[in-house]
Formats: structure tokens, sequence, C-alpha cells
């Protein structure tokens, strides 16, 4: 089992381009549809919609979707929670030892950045796979589709494809502003697929990137605004309560909150952060309280918090294989590969600062290896497995079950804290930091800390007070890479806590490691892009002394 995984010879992957008939062809069976064939199909076979639909967030978890094209079964290979992954472990607050257990090795020392690399074409493939499925749906009805149901349907394709591109483009690129013109990443299309398949498509700037985004996501807020308005909602469509895999209205402020925060249109981010929280609370949903998270939890979309998730059910092939999952690399309380590879820890320095009164600090360990949010079964396990100080205990086993070899817990997207977070930082930006400390006191207060109090009264000062919120809030959940890209912190992990001294990183934030490169095979097969045109190959960052 070892994690070591960089290949030393071509390997079949799978690309967007030519020379790939299984998957990713851009275009269903290399066809163009008009806009007359999009309503006939439609019309005459709704059910091609919803198999659409189905597809496209049945891409979110797989069991080893790419081991054909990698010519290699690797046990983190489940679809996007395998990109959260990655992107916790290049970071420096999801902390964990190298070792042979450990299937993030790779993007601790950096060597994902070599464009060989598994996880580089894992990344890749997951991302374009599903902008493939949602140019499905989108090519498939017409954009004045009036049909209220199909407008719900369209929706998911537009907004899914949005999400996809805005996190491309956190990783092959720096952040928006002050790199518009720089290229991002080839944008395919329902539009373009066709030609592009044929000739290639070259690179696309960050603007351009980020113009198909807030188009497509403001497009799908309309259309779900008017399914809404019709009656149809995502418990509709369903047919059961709230099947939150599926986007909502308040998901797709949620996503063009953070759409906007990544560009810097504060006002705009605020807004929608509000409207996000308005929509969300109207539908039931509300932040979790402190009696909800004082103890391991997270685990399940029945969780009132939830605004949007991965589903996963007892029968998917990941949870029947046992330890290729998500929560077998994550979870401390569940059998998995944390019980062999040391479990992930809490940056040490950021867990330092947590307040006593917070309930958060119970998340993770002490230096004790204490929690008080654990019972005595969970107790149990964290004294038979020997959990380094700081290990995470925040998410729960699937059904609470200590012990449980079913690893069939729900995987959070989207949670309706995020946006009290998002909407304290923007209105500090934006020109009103009294309104955004008040915003940041009165969560904190009211749901993690009743002793809260924001020191920080300047955008600048509020606004990194909120970061903090975020590593804390948010640990472990697959966002914490982009708030480290936009905000342009570097990579610091002087006194985190890691545990090998060669993990010990300050990565400047301009540094290109810091980008992912496009994979070799990618380049090879797409005529529209070059060796020289891919982000730039540099050495491994050196480790520098521990504080």
């Amino acid at each position: 089992m070892n994690k070591k995984y960089i290949i030393a010879l071509m390997v079949p992957v799978i690309s967007l381009f030519v020379g790939c008939e299984d998957k990713l062809d851009t275009q269903p069976e290399g066809s163009t549809v008009t806009s007359e064939q999009k309503e006939e199909v439609v019309g005459k076979d709704p059910d091609k919609a919803v198999a659409g639909v189905n597809a496209i967030f049945a891409q979110f978890s797989q069991y080893m979707p790419n081991e054909d094209a990698l010519g290699a079964e690797r046990h983190n290979d489940f679809g996007f929670p395998s990109v959260m992954l990655f992107t916790d472990a290049n970071g420096y607050d999801v902390v964990s030892e190298d070792n042979g257990y450990n299937w993030t090795g790779n993007s601790l020392d950096y060597s994902d950045r070599d464009y060989t690399s598994f996880e580089s074409q894992i990344i890749w493939n997951d991302m374009y796979s599903m902008i493939y499925a949602a140019n499905n749906v989108i090519a498939n009805i017409p954009a004045d589709v009036e049909d209220p149901t199909s407008q719900f349907y369209l929706a998911q394709g537009l907004a899914t494809r949005a999400f996809n591109y805005w996190v491309l483009a956190q990783l092959y690129q720096f952040k928006y502003v002050g790199h518009q013109q720089e290229p991002c990443v080839p944008i395919i299309t329902d539009e373009n697929a066709e030609v592009a398949a044929q000739n290639g498509t070259p690179r696309s700037s960050v603007e351009d990137v980020y113009s198909l985004i807030t188009s497509d996501i403001s497009a799908a807020l309309d259309l779900l605004e008017s399914a809404k308005q019709a009656g149809i909602t995502r418990t509709i469509i369903t047919e059961k309560a709230e099947d939150k895999r599926f986007f909502s209205l308040y998901v797709a402020y949620g996503l063009r909150a953070r759409i906007n925060l990544s560009m810097e249109k504060w006002s705009e981010a605020a807004a929608d952060a509000t409207k996000a929280i308005e929509n969300a609370m109207a539908d039931g949903v509300s932040p979790a309280a402190i009696s909800d998270v004082n103890k391991p939890s997270f685990w399940t979309m029945d969780e009132p918090n939830w605004m949007w998730g991965i589903k996963i059910a007892e029968t998917d092939d990941v949870v029947t294989s046992g330890i290729v999952n998500w929560l077998s690399h994550m979870g401390s309380l569940n059998y998995g590969y944390a019980w062999y590879s040391k479990g992930k820890q809490i940056n040490k320095a950021l867990y330092e600062t947590i307040e006593e009164d917070d309930v958060r600090k119970g998340w993770w360990l002490d230096e004790y290896q204490e929690s008080p949010n654990l019972n005595n079964a969970y107790e149990g396990i964290i004294a038979d497995y020997d959990f380094a100080p700081f290990t995470q205990v925040k998410f729960a086993p699937y059904k609470e079950e200590a012990g449980s070899s079913t690893n069939a817990s729900d995987i959070p997207l989207m949670r309706i804290e995020e946006m009290y977070l998002i909407k304290a930082e923007a209105q500090a930006k934006g020109g009103a930091p009294d309104a955004g400390k008040t915003t940041l006191e009165e969560f904190v207060k009211a749901y993690r800390n009743p002793a809260y109090v924001c020191e920080a009264t300047s955008p600048d000062g509020i606004q990194e007070e909120v970061f903090r919120q975020r590593r804390i809030e948010l640990w472990g959940e697959g966002l914490n890479w982009f708030d480290v890209m936009r905000l342009e912190t570097g990579v610091d992990r002087r006194g985190g806590g890691f545990p090998n001294a060669t993990m010990v990183f300050n990565i400047a934030p301009d540094d290109p490691i810091l980008l992912w490169r496009i994979p070799e095979s990618e380049i090879q097969a797409n005529p529209g892009l070059t060796e020289g045109e891919n982000n730039p190959s540099v050495p491994a960052p050196e480790p520098v002394a521990d504080l």
C-alpha cells in the first residue's frame, strides 16, 4: 500500500479531446444539437432530462472512476471528495503524517504537481467529467424553456458547470483580481464541444472563465426562481424531503456568494449571502446550535445546517469497498485508513487560538488526547488507536455508531454557517466594517461561543478574523485552499505541528508551485495546447526550520 504513486511511464488518461472515445468526447455522440432539437428532446422524453441530471450528481462520488485511465487502482480515487482531500493536504490546517497508510502524502509534499502524477490526472478528469455531464443537460434544454420542471433541470446543469469552473479557476491560476488576463483552463461548453473535439481548445483567460461562471450561475438563479414560483423545488422533483444533492435557489445564491467573494465583489457577495440565508431559513435550514455540535456530527444531510452535499448510500461501491471513500481517510471514529495513518489533525497554532468557551474546541483532541465531546465508546477508539493530540473528532461515524465499518456518511459541500462568514467579510471589505463586525459577533455568540468578542475594527482586521473563523468552522470540508489562494496567504506550516520535518514549508503566495499543472496526457491529446503553455514546472518546496 505504498502511498508514493508518481509514475515513470505514460498511461492512458481520460482526455477532453481526440483519442478518447469512451469518456469526455465533449459532445454526446459527436453531434451538434440545435435549439429546435433541444425542444424536441425534452418535449418527447422528459425522462432524458431526469437521467441527465442524475448523471451529474452521480459524478460527485464514484468508486475509482479513473482506474482505466490511470492504469491503476488508487484508494484516493472517489470523485470530488478526492479533490477535497488533495487541496486540504496542500494547505497548512489539515495536518497528517507522511506514512504508508496516508494517501495524501504527495499532496503534503507537492509532488502531486508533477503533471504525470495520479492526483493531477484525477482532478482534471473528475472536474471535466462533471462538466461533460452538465453540458449534456444544458445541450438538451433550450435556454428560454418555459416549463418549470425543465427550468429546474436546466438550472442544475448550469449551476454545476459554474461550480466546476470556479473550482478549476482557483487550482490552475492565481486569484481573480490582478490575474484576469492570465491563462486559466480550457472552456468546454455545449456550444463549442464539437469544434473543440476536432481542433482542440486553448486555455482561456481567467476573466473569460469567470465570465462563463457568472453567466451560468446567474442564469441558474433566474431559472430556479421561476421554477420555484411555479411550485417546482428539489422537494417536489425528488418526491421526498429536501434532497440536498441538488441545487436549490438558496444553494445557487450561496455559490454566487462564493464566486463574488473570489472576485472581490464585496457588495454583491454580501447581498447573495444574505439572500442565501433568508431563503434557506425560509425552507427550514438554520445554523447548528451549540447543543448540536458539542458531539461528533456533520455526517448526514438531515442535519438542519446543511445546504448542499454529496449523498452516500450504503450500497454505493465506495461504501462496500470499506476503505475507498472520503470518511475512511478523514474519520477518526470509524473504521478506515485513519486508524492506521494516525489520522488528520488541526494546525496546532490555530487550535491554540480557539477560546475555551468555544464549543468547537472539542472538535479536536487537546494536548492530553481528550475532548469533552466524546462519549465512552468514542473515547475507547481514541485510546485503542493512540491518536495524536489535535486529531479531529468533528466528523461522526455513520449513524453515530462508534467504530462503524459502514462509511456511508454524507459529505458536506455547503453549510449555512459559511454564508454568515461570507456576509461578514464582504460587509467589512465593502465599506461597512461595523456591520461586518456585528454580523460576525452575532453569529459566533449565538451558535459557537456566547462569550465571543471580535476585537478587530478595521476592514482588513475583520477579514483576518473571519478567515480565522473560516479555518475553524469549515476545517476539513475542502474549502480552505480557495481561501489560501484568494487571500494570498501562502502556505506557512511552521508551528503547525506537522510531524515530518520534511513537510514543514513556508511557501510564498506567488510561488508557482501552488498552481496545478495540466496533465501531460491532456497536453499531448489537445491540439490547442502546447507544452510551453502549461503552468511552469518548478522544484518542490524546500523544508524550513520549524518554530
